[in-house]
């Protein structure tokens, strides 16, 4: 753990944006630079999780991606959307995985041009470990339950209105 400084940068990063009179942005530097540390502790703590697993985040998203699936497989045209990143990366993760003996590529059954991502049985292991150890991150995040709920609402709000994703459309009331 780095050692705590004495003050917060963040917040002194706003006074000097305030001082230099770059009032109409500070806000904003100040949650785009508070998001961008957090995510850097979530990920330290969630790489101190894997790295005795000898996996990375995105590895672990690829594998747990397979194992939700009914049979540890899909294309990998759906993975590659369902993780929401640019191809070339989802395609060094899966190489790096099928190194590893965690998945395998297929052939498509109906589409020559296209690969089947399988999960292999030392992959189904791997994943329910790092499942594991990261559900320990995952129960305390450290947040109270009441402010990781109120982040979660502000964060998907803030998603959807960048375009992430959109509401599902209201289902009409039964006839």
């Amino acid at each position: 753990m780095p050692r705590r400084l004495p003050v917060d940068p963040i917040a002194e990063a706003k006074r000097q944006w305030l001082a230099h009179g770059w009032d109409d942005s500070a806000d904003g530097m100040t949650v785009v630079t508070s998001v961008i540390r957090a995510h850097q502790l979530l990920m330290a703590s969630i790489e101190r999780a894997l790295k005795p697993l000898d996996l990375t985040f995105s590895r672990f998203e690829m594998l747990r991606l397979l194992a939700f699936t009914r049979e540890g497989r899909m294309p990998m045209t759906s993975a590659i959307a369902r993780l929401q990143v640019h191809p070339t990366s989802v395609t060094n993760t899966v190489e790096r995985l099928a190194r590893d003996g965690l998945l395998a590529r297929e052939p498509h059954p109906t589409d020559g041009r296209a690969a089947l991502l399988v999960l292999t049985d030392a992959g189904h292991r791997r994943v329910d470990e790092a499942t594991a150890a990261l559900n320990v991150v995952f129960r305390d995040p450290g947040l109270s339950p009441e402010d990781a709920t109120e982040l979660v609402r502000i964060i998907a709000r803030f998603r959807r209105n960048a375009g992430d994703f959109a509401d599902p459309p209201p289902t009409p009331d039964p006839l």
